[in-house]
């Protein structure tokens, strides 16, 4: 196997696959050097339901990820999904005492942005300075060194339920890797398909998975509100086995081959053999019959998700529209369908990576593990793929444990 230093894991585990990514660091980004993927049992909407199933799901796409690379890893960067996420801007001020802005300032004033009551139940994952104002003037970036009396930082918090992390983090350990950083999967995702010019102007990523249907709108190079919808491909998939009574297994592969998300975009339509169930025979049907049990839970996740985009009001804050990723954006006619509903140009999202195995991910199904690469990479944090006693290496260790223990230490990993 080999040692390089300067690999980066990223696990994205769904509702229907996990994936594993591993990139080598660049000068100018990330080189894939390794991928692999497993159905997965054990999660459901984003939250783990099964913990034999993922870790037995992880291992296996791990093992192949490490087989293609030639390297052993034990060091990941994780995504986190699901209903139970939330997120909140909060805002924090602070006199300066010397009258120029240094880091010590920056680190205070963040800190008194999060300083909100937290319920116990729940974790913060992140904290996201969106842009920082001195003494009136906004739309600063970087801060320090710049001369003023008064800080303020506009931040973006993102929480999640701790047994939700706990079970993630939990079902790593067991797959014999150390968590090195979970990230909210919206802006895993952001890293790999957005172009900064959209994040600038304004952007809404929507990452339609399995499980989840996740929100992320970026205006002024910034994240500005996320959100994550339980529901994805599994409930079209589950629509479509009962419409044309068929197995689960493949409703999936008919879904993935014919399906349409509104039968008025079909340019053809053709006869499908349907397998049926109980020894029956199988049917035939039309794509068009197909596309008719599709279209309704489209339209309800697209419509969940501009009523979501409204709330927030930042529909009409979004000029270069809507990117739509994940495996369900490769469903045919799901970018115009989106177009029509939103009013707003929609093209489909797909990582932004170039040498390497950079074609192996040229799909919008591997957007998240991807982009947890790059936020490792860019990530302050150097993996380490060997155990290691350093300082940097046994703070993530207490956090995790932290996570996973408390104070009672009553938790087994």
């Amino acid at each position: 196997m080999s040692s390089r230093t300067e690999l980066i894991a990223g696990i994205d585990i769904g509702t229907t696959k996990t994936c594993c990514v591993i990139a080598e660091r660049k000068e100018d980004g990330i080189e894939i050097v390794g991928l692999g993927t497993h159905p997965s049992k054990g999660m459901r909407r984003g939250v783990v339901i099964d913990i034999e199933a993922t870790v037995h799901s992880i291992r296996r796409a791990v093992d192949e990820a490490e087989l293609m690379a030639g390297c052993e890893i034990n060091s990941v960067y994780v995504g986190i999904a699901g209903g139970h996420i939330e997120t909140r801007n909060e805002i924090g001020m602070l006199a300066l005492k010397h009258r120029e802005v240094k880091e010590s300032d920056v680190k205070r004033v963040i800190e008194q942005a999060q300083a909100v009551a937290i319920p116990a139940d729940r974790e913060v994952i992140h904290v996201i300075a969106q842009e920082y104002e001195l003494d009136g003037q906004n739309g600063i970036v970087h801060p320090v060194g710049m001369s003023g009396m008064r800080l303020t930082a506009r931040v973006h918090i993102v929480t999640a339920a701790v047994t939700s992390a706990q079970n993630i983090i939990k079902c790593c350990y067991r797959a014999g890797l150390h968590v090195i950083d979970i990230v909210l999967e919206p802006l895993a995702s952001a890293k790999s398909v957005l172009a900064p010019d959209e994040k600038y102007l304004g952007v809404a990523l929507v990452d339609i998975g399995g499980g989840t249907t996740d929100l992320a709108i970026f205006q002024d190079g910034a994240i500005q509100h996320a959100a994550v919808l339980s529901l994805g491909g599994y409930h079209l998939t589950n629509d479509a086995a009962v419409g044309l009574r068929t197995p689960f297994d493949q409703a999936e592969v008919i879904k993935r081959r014919f399906g349409c998300a509104s039968k008025r975009l079909l340019t053809h339509d053709e006869l499908l053999v349907v397998p049926s169930v109980g020894g029956r025979p199988p049917r035939e049907i039309s794509r068009k019959d197909l596309a008719e049990f599709l279209e309704p839970r489209v339209e309800e996740i697209l419509t969940l998700v501009r009523n979501e985009v409204q709330r927030a009001d930042f529909l009409d804050k979004i000029p270069c529209g809507l990117v739509l990723t994940g495996g369900v954006s490769s469903l045919d006619g799901i970018c115009p369908f989106a177009e029509e509903i939103f009013e707003v140009p929609v093209r489909q999202g797909v990582p932004r990576v170039d040498g390497g195995l950079a074609d192996r991910v040229q799909g919008p199904e591997f957007s998240t593990g991807v982009g947890l690469a790059l936020w490792g990479a860019e990530s302050n944090s150097k993996p380490r793929f060997r155990r290691s006693e350093g300082s940097a290496f046994r703070r993530v260790q207490e956090r995790m444990r932290a996570w996973l223990f408390g104070d009672s230490g009553g938790l087994q990993p």
